[in-house]
Formats: C-alpha cells, structure tokens, sequence
C-alpha cells in the first residue's frame, strides 16, 4: 500500500515547524527520513499516524484520504513504532502485544486462540518469548523497544511508520531490528537518527531542515559529502564495501 503526506504544514503558536513538506512510498517501499535535531522528523511522522492534525495539506493511504478514514480503519492498515512507550498501569510483555490485535477486534470481543499464536509469533520474531510474562515496565529501553515493534508486528498491517526505531537498542539489536523490518514485504516510513543504517536499508531517502525536504533521492544520490556538510556541518569519507553498499566515515 502506498503512504503519500502532500504539502504537510504545522505551527506551534507562531513557530512554523513543518512548511509544505510532501513525501511518499511506494508499495512495498522502505524510505528513510534524516535530518539533525529539531527538523520536524518526528512532527511529520505524527502528522502521518494521526497523533497530530496538520495546519494545511493532507495524507493518503492508498487512494484515500486518512482525516477520512476511521481510526479502525486505519490501524488495519497502518502500524507505528513510537520513539517513546508509556503504559499508567503495569501490562505484562504478552498484553502489551495483543494491544496489536485491538483494531481487529469488536466491541468487548475476547482474545482467541488466533490471537494468542499472532502474538506468541510476533514475540517469537523480536526475540522476546522469554520475557512475555515480565512486566513492560521492569524492561531495559533496548527491550521495550523489541516489544513494541513485536505489537506492531502482531497488528498486521501492510504500513509501518517508525520513529527512530534504533534508539536504545546496542549495534546487535539495531541490525537484527533493520534487518526484519527490511524482510516484512510492507511499505514503511521511518526516521533514521543513524546515516549509515539509513545507506543500508533505505531504498529511498528524505532529508529535512527547518520544517522543509533539502533533498530526496537513493541513499547513493542524497548522502553525499557536500551534502552531508550542508545539513550536519561535519566532514566526512563516502566509501563503498565489497557489495557496493554505502558507508560514511566520519572525519
């Protein structure tokens, strides 16, 4: 399914934070959202998954317009992975992840069996079966993150939104998580804090300075020393490995 935000923009009071940004995956896409700190990454993601209503523009899943669609509706077909998790009262792993299963249930509708082996799978994939009766509260960042990403997993969904999906989580852990999410066949839209993990996995690339697109592209095409510099202020050393993947050096 493709996700396409156009002429997204958003103010806090009199400060603009994102202006006229228009992004878009394709079916089955993974595209990456860069840019340092303050740029309106996470903004523009809210924008997409309904934790904030823009100022101006609009947002499509598929053919139709999201304002338009049920919340329901939506997360059947649209999962997210939020930078922060915070529960008031103390779930276990388990019933963190069946939260996922939630736009498919109806009113008062009981958890089955089905349900129960979506969610034994999806803790299964994030590595996190041991943990599925600890409290989510008692987990390190790292662990929590896993869980949250296994709750999006059990939503099935054919859209995943990530917001900085790699924090917390050690170098083994962000490969392992960048390399599922990369093997679901879904679209996703995901801020990526890290440039080398956006060169590796990213098919496309958007970079975002003050509320606005800089520059989109392949990885190849967008993560350029020049540009690099111009965004970051930083030096750095493009090289190339063995299988043509990019790498950034940092100078």
């Amino acid at each position: 399914m493709k996700i396409a935000a156009e002429q997204i923009a958003l103010s806090y009071g009199k400060q603009r934070i994102l202006k006229d940004v228009s992004i878009k995956a394709q079916e089955k896409e993974f595209v990456g959202i860069i840019g340092p700190n303050g740029s309106g990454k996470s903004t523009l993601l809210k924008c997409i998954y309904r934790v904030l209503k823009p100022d101006q523009g609009c947002v499509y899943l598929g053919r139709e317009e999201l304002l338009h669609m049920p919340y329901r509706e939506s997360a059947k077909k649209m999962a997210v992975v939020a930078q922060h998790n915070y529960y008031n009262f103390e779930f276990s792993v388990r019933e963190v992840v069946l939260m996922g299963r939630t736009p498919h249930k109806k009113t008062l509708e009981r958890d089955n069996a089905g349900d129960y082996q979506i969610v034994d799978e999806a803790l299964e994939t994030v590595g996190m079966t041991a943990f599925a009766e600890r409290s989510f509260s008692t987990l390190s960042g790292g662990e929590q993150q896993r869980v949250i990403l296994a709750r999006a997993l059990a939503q099935q969904t054919e859209c995943l939104i990530l917001d900085e999906p790699t924090n917390h989580l050690d170098i083994t852990h962000q490969l392992q998580l960048m390399k599922l999410v990369k093997q679901l066949g879904v679209t996703v839209i995901s801020a990526i804090h890290d440039l080398n993990i956006a060169a590796s996995f990213c098919d496309r690339i958007y970079a975002l300075k003050e509320g606005q697109i800089v520059g989109a592209g392949t990885p190849e095409e967008v993560l350029t020393r020049e540009f690099i510099r111009e965004i970051y202020q930083v030096e750095t050393e493009i090289v190339r490995d063995s299988g043509g993947k990019t790498h950034i050096l940092f100078l």
